[in-house]
């Protein structure tokens, strides 16, 4: 396929048939319930999908770079939750290659089809690996996202740092954490304890203080001193 003719879901067809002949009727309704019933799966479980990955990449190569957002929007349109699965996975390929437009469609993806498993990986690793690469580009899109009404855009602020250990930017988190620390919303609660838990590997003493100091929901409470209290 020319790069002129390239077609996405051409490209995805033979993942089509890979999914359908490994689809596990009873577990798909199960990852359906772990999900609060709010995607259709195949029932395809992290260690055969995996598989399919490796063998689909081998057969049929990863997309160009040009075409990796119309490939992951693609996928993110299908039905089932193993297409998005999937596409994390791809676009975990390119978090070296990331362009300046790119947050773009990334942001796209987090307010589609929004939910704990997709959101979480595009924040921790490919919007991640994107300020890593354009640091310049961190406080006016972030501070746009956490005002933002969307909760996801939200959590993707409080979350995009959690990896980067001693580069940090502790102001950023903690004012991030105070604009949210009064919500009653369960995943903005948890975000602000798993961010303030991971930071405490680095700096416990910080982390206690902020939390004594600071009005915080008992679940952003409990989860930001869970590390300490090992």
């Amino acid at each position: 396929m020319t790069p002129s003719t390239f077609s996405p879901s051409q490209y995805l067809a033979p993942l089509h048939t890979a999914f359908t002949t490994h689809q596990n009727h009873q577990d798909a309704v199960l990852m359906k319930k772990y999900l609060k019933d709010l995607f259709p799966f195949y029932g395809i479980k992290a260690p055969k999908r995996k598989e399919v990955f490796k063998a689909f990449i081998k057969e049929q190569g990863l997309p160009d770079k040009r075409h990796l957002a119309a490939v992951a929007q693609q996928l993110w349109e299908y039905d089932q939750r193993e297409y998005q699965h999937f596409a994390l996975e791809i676009l975990r390929k390119f978090q070296k290659k990331w362009e300046e437009n790119d947050v773009k469609w990334l942001e796209s993806l987090v307010i589609q089809k929004s939910w704990w498993d997709t959101v979480d990986m595009l924040a921790t690793n490919m919007i991640a690996s994107y300020f890593k690469l354009f640091p310049d580009k961190i406080k006016p899109i972030t501070t746009r996202w956490i005002d933002d009404s969307n909760m996801w855009l939200n959590r993707t602020a409080i979350l995009f740092q959690l990896k980067y250990k001693d580069q940090t930017d502790v102001p950023l988190l903690l004012a991030f954490i105070e604009k949210h620390k009064d919500s009653k919303e369960f995943f903005h609660q948890k975000a602000i304890g798993w961010a303030l838990r991971e930071y405490s590997k680095l700096d416990a003493d910080m982390v206690i203080a902020f939390v004594q100091s600071t009005d915080l929901a008992p679940l952003s409470k409990r989860e930001a001193l869970k590390w300490i209290k090992k």
